[in-house]
């Protein structure tokens, strides 16, 4: 068994609520309200700083300039499309960026930052897996729906499903797999606790959405 597929068994309940959410199932069908909407990319905005640290993070540490280049080109789609995308959906929605952080945002931010800070390549990939992978696990069965909704819903669709964005899941997931065969006990054991907090904080994130953050005017 693959490593990441391991690492995804190990926390199977959590998994399956994130990426069968109530939140996600009402924005694929177009019934989620522009409120909860608008509160979701407020929040989901605050992390795009950290992320793109993180993965900068991932690409100096990278083994050697070819495991390094994807991350470094989607680093670029980040701060690109999925960067406007944000601006263009808030404003849309008629809010503006957030100054308030949520706890569950906080708490996803405060484990990117200790994943940057470890200086550890495999923890920056645990987090990193994770955060794309259960996107991806979303949103790939409703790549048709997208073009049929607003575009604050359709496009998040499609910023997180297609040939291109499972590509880079599948490299960040390679990336981990390789790495894991190279680490000892401890080493693992680590990966491991930080890939379970991932995926409970995002079910936590989605739960808190799917609720309704309270939205900043």
């Amino acid at each position: 068994m693959r490593a990441t597929d391991y690492l995804r068994s190990q926390v199977a309940e959590d998994w399956t609520a994130a990426t069968t959410h109530a939140f996600t199932n009402a924005l694929v069908d177009g019934s989620l309200s522009r409120e909860k909407m608008a509160g979701y990319l407020q929040q989901d905005y605050l992390f795009v700083e950290e992320f793109v640290r993180l993965l900068a993070s991932a690409v100096a540490h990278a083994p050697n300039l070819a495991d390094g280049v994807p991350a470094a080109q989607f680093l670029g789609q980040i701060c690109g499309p999925e960067n406007t995308y944000f601006l263009r959906a808030l404003e849309a929605l008629e809010v503006p960026q957030a100054q308030t952080e949520a706890s569950e945002t906080l708490a996803f931010q405060q484990l990117m930052a200790s994943a940057r800070l470890s200086g550890r390549y495999e923890i920056m990939l645990s987090v990193l897996v994770v955060a794309e992978w259960v996107y991806l696990e979303w949103a790939t069965p409703h790549e048709d729906r997208a073009e049929n909704l607003p575009f604050w819903f359709g496009e998040w669709i499609t910023l997180h499903s297609g040939q291109g964005f499972s590509e880079v899941v599948s490299y960040l997931r390679k990336q981990l797999d390789t790495a894991w065969e190279t680490l000892g006990a401890a080493e693992r054991e680590d990966v491991q606790i930080t890939f379970t907090k991932a995926v409970a904080l995002e079910r936590a994130f989605f739960d808190a959405s799917w609720l309704g953050f309270k939205v900043d005017r």
